[in-house]
């Protein structure tokens, strides 16, 4: 089985640690730039990303967050990426509060196989944390390369 994470779809340059936020918009305007600098998508898209969070929350659970745009602003999209940003004060989303954004660019619903690998991963209380946590872009790496491997 193809593993969904490969280095094309997460790659280092758009793995961030350590970052600060006001609020929700903040994350979610750096999650756009992170795919916007690996040229995974186009402006409009990150645009299409707050208009996606006012449709509903993109909060998955355990502090982790998958910012992406409307169906509608697919056509913006240049190839599948995935970011990381890490904020480990937390910052505020609704009701929640939210240590890793994951923002996800994805012309197909190859996504829906990526988001259901990714549940899998933050059902380890463990990787979870570590995800939270971790200083190191090699551990975000590790950690997420299993995604989609049999057991």
């Amino acid at each position: 089985m193809e593993r969904p994470l490969s280095e094309n779809v997460l790659s280092r340059d758009s793995i961030r640690l350590g970052l600060k936020a006001a609020d929700k918009d903040e994350v979610i305007r750096q999650c756009g730039e992170a795919l916007l600098d690996v040229g995974a998508i186009q402006g409009p898209y990150a645009e299409a990303m707050f208009a996606r969070e006012k449709e509903v929350s993109t909060y998955l659970g355990e502090g982790f967050a998958i910012p992406h745009g409307t169906n509608e602003s697919r056509h913006y999209i240049n190839r599948a990426a995935l970011g990381f940003l890490q904020f480990p004060d937390g910052v505020a989303w609704n009701d929640e509060t939210v240590y890793v954004a994951i923002p996800i660019a994805s012309n197909s619903d190859e996504h829906v196989g990526i988001l259901g690998a990714l549940a899998e991963v933050l059902m380890d209380p463990d990787a979870a944390e570590k995800l939270r946590t971790t200083s190191s872009v090699d551990e975000v790496i590790a950690l997420l390369s299993d995604i989609g491997e049999e057991e």
